[in-house]
Formats: structure tokens, C-alpha cells, sequence
């Protein structure tokens, strides 16, 4: 499955996931506003086996396939929770 990451430019280190390029229509109104403009960051083949930097392959493919998106968040600072 092809994946299309976008960087949010209000929000650091949150990411979107779309299965098909600039298609935003699947992400609700409410969310593309807390998540502003977006950056196309890059695109990639997605698999189960693909390593990803902060996410679980077969969650990010979920989202994809059910929601027509995945929101990246940036991980939890353990020292401030």
C-alpha cells in the first residue's frame, strides 16, 4: 500500500498518513485545524514488516484502511509525565 506523510506546520513532530496523495477528504474539519497546514514530508511503500519510526506498521495500515487516515502524535516525554 502506498503512504503519503504530511508534517504538520503548527504542530511539532505530528504527522498525517494518507493512502492516496493530497486527499484530505477522509480527515474530519475538526482536526485539520488543530493540525494546520500541512507539508508533504514523503511518500513510501507500506507494508507489515516496514520498520517506522514511532508507529506499528500494521496500526498506521489499520487506520488506513479504515479511518482513510492515521494521525502521527509525538511521543510522550516520560521525565514530564
Amino acid at each position: 500500500m502506498m503512504c503519503y506523510v504530511y508534517r504538520s506546520e503548527r504542530r511539532p513532530e505530528t504527522y498525517l498518513f494518507l493512502p492516496a496523495e493530497n486527499d484530505f477528504s477522509s480527515v474530519p474539519d475538526g482536526l485539520m485545524e488543530l493540525f494546520g497546514k500541512a507539508s508533504f514530508a514523503l511518500e513510501f511503500e507500506l507494508t507489515v514488516e516496514r520498520k517506522l519510526a514511532q508507529a506499528d506498521a500494521a496500526q498506521v495500515m489499520a487506520g488506513l484502511r479504515e479511518q482513510g487516515f492515521y494521525l502521527q502524535m509525538p511521543p510522550v516525554n516520560e521525565s514530564l509525565a
